[in-house]
C-alpha cells in the first residue's frame, strides 16, 4: 500500500512557482512601463482646445492597477494551491485499506456486491443490468427505485455463482413501461494506494480503477462481509 509521489515537482509538470510567479511579475513590470509610456505620449498629443481631463488619467491608472492585482493574487493562489496538493494526498492517506463507494466497476470474489442502483427521478420501475469485464451483459435484475442500496450475490439465474472477476453495473429506470434512462450503479472498492498525477490526487482501487476524491460519495471499513454502507 504504496502512496507514490515525485518529491521533486513542486506543481504541474515539475514547474517551480517561485519562478512561474518571478516570470509573471517580469511581465506585468514591463507592461506598466508600456503603459506609462503610452499615457504620456498621450497626453503629449492631446487636442489643447480639448485637454483629457485629470478624472480619466486617473481612471486609467486605476483599472490597470486593477488588473495588476488581480494577475498578481491569481498567481498567488495558484502557487498556493500547488502546494497544498501534496497536503491534500497525505490526508487520503487514510484512506487507504478503505472501501470507497464510486460510479466504477467492482471486483467479485464470491462475497456479495453492495450496490448503490440511483434512479431517475420518477421511476416506478427499474433494472440492475450487470455486465462482465468484456462487456457482456450477465444479468438483468428487478430493482425497487426507492432502495438506496442493495446486495448483489453473484449468483446466476440458475444458481450457479459467477466467476470471480471485475464486473458493472448499469441501471435502467422506467415509468409506465417507458424507458426514462440508463445510469452507471455505483459500487465499493478497495482503496489500495493515493498518488499525485498533474497536480491532483488520485485513488487507486482494488479493481484497477483511478478516481479522484470528488467521484467518491461513501467510505466504509474493508472486510464488510458485503454489509450495505
Amino acid at each position: 500500500m504504496e502512496i507514490s509521489a515525485n518529491p521533486a515537482a513542486t506543481s504541474p509538470g515539475g514547474a517551480n512557482p517561485g519562478a512561474t510567479f518571478g516570470q509573471d511579475k517580469k511581465e506585468l513590470s514591463s507592461d506598466f512601463e508600456t503603459f506609462l509610456r503610452m499615457l504620456t505620449a498621450q497626453m503629449q498629443n492631446q487636442d489643447p482646445l480639448k485637454p483629457i481631463e485629470s478624472s480619466d488619467f486617473a481612471s486609467q491608472l486605476a483599472t490597470f492597477s486593477g488588473v495588476e492585482q488581480q494577475v498578481r493574487t491569481n498567481d498567488l493562489l495558484q502557487s498556493l494551491s500547488d502546494r497544498l496538493g501534496g497536503g491534500g494526498m497525505t490526508q487520503l492517506a487514510g484512506w487507504v485499506g478503505m472501501e470507497a463507494r464510486a460510479p466504477v466497476p467492482a471486483k467479485f470474489g464470491g462475497q456479495p456486491l453492495t450496490v448503490a442502483p440511483h434512479p431517475a427521478e420518477g421511476a416506478d420501475q427499474a433494472v440492475l443490468v450487470v455486465h462482465d469485464s468484456s462487456g457482456a451483459e450477465v444479468q438483468r435484475l428487478p430493482v425497487v427505485p426507492s432502495q438506496e442500496t442493495l446486495l448483489w450475490a453473484g449468483v446466476q439465474d440458475n444458481g450457479t455463482p459467477f466467476e470471480s472477476g471485475v464486473y458493472s453495473f448499469n441501471l435502467e429506470s422506467y415509468r409506465e413501461g417507458k424507458l426514462l434512462g440508463t445510469s452507471i450503479a455505483e459500487t465499493y472498492s478497495t482503496v489500495r494506494e493515493v498518488r499525485q498525477q498533474n497536480g491532483k490526487s488520485v485513488l487507486i482501487l482494488d479493481n484497477g480503477s483511478r478516481v479522484t476524491p470528488e467521484e467518491v460519495t461513501a467510505l466504509r471499513q474493508g472486510d464488510t462481509g458485503g454489509l450495505p454502507g
